[in-house]
C-alpha cells in the first residue's frame, strides 16, 4: 500500500514466448516500460543435492499524473553468498516517497553486503539477519539520501542448505507452495506488517502514532472508531499512521527501512524472521512486492504459478492479472516485482518445521514453531 500518496503501474503483455529478451510495453497508454531480466536461471545446492530454477520480473508502474516516474521497486538475487555454493539470497524491495527508488536500491545493495560480510552468518542466521537490517537502516539514515519521508519495505529469503530464512519488513510477501495429495496449498512465509494486525496496531499506538484512514483524517468518518475490517474489505482506505498534530507521514505499513519521520511514531526496521526446512512436497516459493498481493491472494498466486512449467510465463501471467485487477479498482496500478523459485529434485531429509520469530514491543523475540497444522508457542 505504501505511503499516503500511493504508487501505480503500467500495461503488461499477457505472457512470454519463452525467450530471454526484454519486453517493452506498447499499450494504450503509449509508454515503454521495460520488463526486467527475462532469463531462466538455475543454481545448485550441492549439500542436499537439489536445484533452484528461477526467474524475476520487475515492471515500472503506470502513473497517470507522473508518466516519467521511475520504478521504485528493486530486487536482488545473489547466489553463493560468502563463496558458499549452498547459500543463496533473494530479495524484493518496494520503495516509497519522493526518494523511494534511491532508498530501495540502497537497501538492496547494502543489506546483502552486510549479510555477506558477517563471519557468523552460518552460525546464527537469525541474529545476523536482524543485525543486518538495523545496520542498513542506520546507514541509510546517515547516507546522502533524504529518507525522512521516504523508505522501502523489504521481503528477503536466505537459503542455507535445505532451510529457508525469511526476513520481512513491511507489506510485501513471501509464499511457498506445498503439495498435499492432489492439492497445492499456499503457506505464507511472511505476514504483512500493517495496522490491520492488532499486535502492530498496539505497538505503534504505544509509540505515539495516530491510526486513522484517509476518510477519518478528512472528517468523512468518525475518527474514534478504531476498528477496521480486513485488508480485502478495507484495502481501498486502509488505516494509516500519522503524527499527533499533523497530516503526515500516512504510512499504511508499520515496519520499513528508512522513513525517519515515521520511525518516531513506531515504524521500525526490525524484521520478523521465519524459518522453514524444505521437504519434497515444497514445489516453489514466490517473493513479491505488494503490487502483486494487493488484489491477488497467496493461494491464487500459487495456483497461477502451478499452471506454468516455466517461471517466466508464470511471472508474466501474474503481472498481467495484477495489472488488470488494479485498473478494475483504480485508475492506476502499482509497481510489480516478482521472483519465482522452483525447487527441483529435493528429497526428504527430516521433519517439515516452520518457526516464526516476532520481535515484540519489548524487543524480545517470541518463537512459534509449526509442524504440519499444529503450532507450539514459547517465549
Amino acid at each position: 500500500m505504501g505511503c499516503v500518496h500511493g504508487k501505480c503501474c503500467s500495461r503488461y503483455p499477457p505472457s512470454s514466448n519463452g525467450d530471454s529478451r526484454d519486453y517493452r510495453e506498447r499499450g494504450r497508454y503509449g509508454g515503454r516500460h521495460i520488463i526486467s531480466d527475462r532469463l531462466l536461471e538455475c543454481v545448485a545446492v550441492p549439500s542436499h543435492n537439489f536445484n533452484l530454477e528461477y526467474s524475476v520480473l520487475s515492471q515500472r508502474g503506470y502513473y497517470p499524473d507522473s508518466p516519467d516516474k521511475e520504478n521504485q521497486d528493486s530486487y536482488i538475487i545473489k547466489t553463493e553468498i560468502q563463496g558458499n555454493p549452498n547459500v543463496h539470497f533473494f530479495g524484493v524491495f518496494d520503495g516509497h516517497g519522493q526518494f523511494g527508488a534511491q532508498c530501495s536500491n540502497f537497501v538492496k545493495d547494502r543489506l546483502v553486503e552486510v549479510l555477506s560480510n558477517d563471519p557468523t552468518l552460518l552460525d546464527d542466521p537469525v541474529k545476523v539477519y536482524n543485525s543486518a537490517f538495523l545496520v542498513t537502516n542506520s546507514e541509510l539514515h546517515n547516507s546522502e539520501i533524504d529518507d525522512s519521508m521516504s523508505g522501502t519495505t523489504a521481503i528477503t529469503v536466505l537459503l542455507i542448505g535445505n532451510t529457508l530464512f525469511v526476513a520481512n519488513v513491511g507489506d510485501s510477501r513471501a509464499v511457498i507452495a506445498v503439495k498435499e495429495g492432489n492439492r497445492i496449498i499456499a503457506e505464507d512465509l511472511s505476514y504483512d506488517q500493517t495496522p490491520f494486525r492488532k499486535d502492530e496496531y498496539d505497538r505503534v499506538k504505544l509509540c505515539g502514532a495516530r491510526v486513522l484512514s484517509v476518510d477519518q483524517v478528512e472528517g468523512l468518518k468518525d475518527p474514534d472508531i478504531q476498528t477496521w475490517g480486513d485488508e480485502e474489505t478495507e484495502g481501498s482506505d486502509p488505516p494509516r499512521l500519522w503524527v499527533q498534530n499533523g497530516m503526515y507521514p500516512g504510512t499504511a505499513f508499520t515496519r520499513s527501512v528508512g522513513d525517519g519521520t515515521a520511525e518516531k511514531i513506531g515504524v521500525i526496521a526490525v524484521p520478523e524472521v521465519s524459518m522453514i526446512e524444505l521437504a519434497s512436497n515444497h514445489l516453489f516459493f514466490v517473493v513479491a512486492s505488494d503490487g502483486v498481493f494487493e488484489f491477488l491472494s497467496s493461494q491464487t498466486v500459487v495456483e497461477m504459478v502451478a499452471r506454468y512449467p516455466d517461471p517466466r510465463d508464470a511471472c508474466a501471467a501474474i503481472a498481467g492479472e495484477s495489472y488488470k485487477l488494479w485498473l478494475e479498482h483504480e485508475n492506476r496500478t502499482d509497481d510489480i516485482t516478482i521472483i519465482i523459485v522452483h525447487i527441483r529434485d529435493l528429497s526428504d531429509s527430516g521433519a517439515n518445521t516452520m518457526a516464526i520469530l516476532r520481535t515484540g514491543r519489548g524487543g524480545t523475540p517470541d518463537v512459534s514453531i509449526t509442524t504440519g497444522s499444529e503450532v507450539f508457542h514459547s517465549t
